[in-house]
């Protein structure tokens, strides 16, 4: 499979997802405002949401899939299908039980994540009730993620890059057509949870079996915990689950940071991040996901040169897209902000700290990225402890950074935002330099010049746009449909300023075409 066009599929999946993960935002306020009914909604899924974040997508996948790439290439199908048979057992097994207990101690849990909410009767066993109906999305997403570790490592990219729409469809289907039949509506909400995580499970099915690797499941644990490969899978497991964790520890550490700033802070913080998200998911786990099972088959069969191309292509590419993109972003903070935000009761003055903390993010959007390419190259050689080592570094970094620049520097919100962006080029740089020593990577020649011809259609983007988008001011005295008229064609004047260059100065597609290792 060539690798470009498998990261334009995830790449494009991912982008329908966010168009329509805001559409489903949308939904939600309209139907159900801001109230107790979504105050008990958004508790009630965050813990489901956090185990899947942690365990599911993050430390799960990153143990589970170079070990199968290495028995895909070494083992033969009957001993993979044997091991993914009992993976998917054992899994299953945990699974069941932890969601058995948390639907159990949803009231235990309610009061700790939520303990204001038990001085209202109602709010609270409305979030109870909630959280019971949502609790088994965690079930489902883990079984998505080994369904989707396993298409991967068989290069069926699309359908587990596809899947995370049918949430967003089943949110906002059921807003719209089914509250009416739910009393109170809001449980309706809790059902599209339920729903959308049975129906990215089931859109699994049909693809597992036409490559015959649809788990058969037992309840003998027993002989899956024997399963040497499945004790290695745990083994990897631990680590990574800590590493998955700093960015979330991180996330809440900031909050509280944000908490003691200015009314507002935490609020602009979260819609320059909203808008950070997008190229950071459509590259940074894009490329992650194409690199990984492709890696981990180099690795397996000893290709090590070909392992170090493969980074090379990642790193290239990474820097092809993710640098235009973070100043683009930049340049463009306030017409951005604006147009999609700058309505009813956010004022012209969240527009203009949203962009302090929007400027302050891009200036490590690169950095994060790089670390989504960087990292795989660890983990795909079953090496999940130096980047857990490098996290947790980075994580006292950016604590140390927060102090400076929010007590010393006085720079605020924008502060806890440029700790981030300095912290995630802290963790690129160490990744980098850790495949450098352990001669895992190699760059190819021709750096020097990629560079400079990255640098020189760089500022002929920025100069387009700048002079393009005309004063800040005038974005703020415009109606809504004149900055949507005006930003859709400045966003294709700058990418075709960007590539026009790039292909002036010898830049062609081929070049960057590549072959998912076999």
């Amino acid at each position: 499979m060539n690798l470009l066009r498998a990261l334009a599929t995830v790449s494009g999946m991912t982008l329908l997802s966010r168009i329509l993960g805001f559409v489903r935002d949308f939904v939600i306020a309209r139907a159900f405002g801001a109230g107790l009914a979504t105050d008990a909604f958004f508790v009630a899924f965050k813990l489901p949401n956090l185990l899947r974040r942690m365990f599911a997508e993050g430390a799960f996948s990153q143990a589970f899939v170079p070990i199968l790439g290495e028995y895909k290439n070494r083992r033969g199908e009957e001993d993979t299908r044997t091991l993914v048979d009992h993976v998917a057992c054992l899994l299953s097994l945990a699974l069941f039980a932890v969601t058995a207990i948390g639907i159990a101690a949803a009231p235990l849990l309610v009061w700790i994540s939520a303990p204001g909410f038990a001085a209202d009767a109602g709010k609270f066993e409305l979030t109870v009730t909630l959280t019971r109906i949502t609790f088994p999305y965690i079930l489902f997403m883990s079984l998505v993620a080994l369904s989707g570790g396993i298409l991967n490592t068989w290069s069926r990219f699309a359908l587990p890059a596809f899947t995370p729409v049918l949430l967003n469809l089943a949110f906002i289907g059921m807003a719209l057509f089914a509250a009416p039949y739910f009393d109170p509506p809001a449980l309706v909400l809790g059902w599209a949870v339920f729903l959308g995580g049975l129906l990215q499970l089931a859109i699994q099915i049909p693809a597992l079996k036409k490559i015959s690797m649809l788990p058969r499941l037992s309840l003998n644990w027993r002989a899956a915990w024997a399963d040497p490969g499945v004790r290695r899978v745990v083994t990897l497991m631990g680590p990574a689950l800590i590493g998955v964790s700093v960015s979330q520890i991180s996330l809440v550490i900031n909050t509280i940071f944000a908490s003691f700033l200015k009314t507002g802070s935490v609020s602009w913080l979260y819609y320059a991040d909203r808008l950070m998200e997008f190229p950071s998911g459509l590259l940074g786990a894009a490329l992650g996901t194409i690199l990984l099972p492709s890696l981990s088959r180099c690795h397996a069969s000893q290709n090590f040169a070909e392992y170090s191309k493969l980074l090379d292509w990642g790193l290239r590419l990474t820097l092809l897209l993710a640098a235009p993109a973070a100043l683009a972003l930049g340049t463009l903070a306030v017409p951005l902000i604006a147009t999609l935000f700058f309505h009813g009761a956010f004022s012209a003055d969240d527009v203009f700290r949203t962009r302090e903390a929007l400027v302050a993010y891009t200036v490590g959007l690169t950095g994060l990225i790089l670390v989504k390419v960087l990292a795989p190259g660890f983990y795909a050689r079953q090496n999940v402890r130096t980047p857990v080592r490098i996290a947790l570094i980075s994580l006292a970094a950016t604590q140390a950074m927060n102090v400076a620049f929010v007590f010393w520097l006085d720079l605020g919100h924008a502060g806890l935002a440029l700790s981030i962006g300095l912290a995630a080029c802290l963790n690129a740089g160490m990744l980098y330099r850790g495949l450098r020593r352990d001669s895992i990577f190699t760059p190819q020649p021709g750096w020097g010049v990629f560079v400079l011809k990255l640098l020189a259609a760089m500022l002929i983007m920025g100069a387009t746009l700048w002079f393009a988008m005309g004063p800040e001011a005038g974005w703020l005295q415009s109606g809504t449909l004149g900055r949507t008229i005006h930003l859709s064609w400045l966003v294709p004047l700058g990418a075709t300023a960007y590539f026009a260059t790039l292909w002036i100065l010898g830049f062609r597609l081929r070049d960057f075409k590549r072959r998912a290792a076999e």
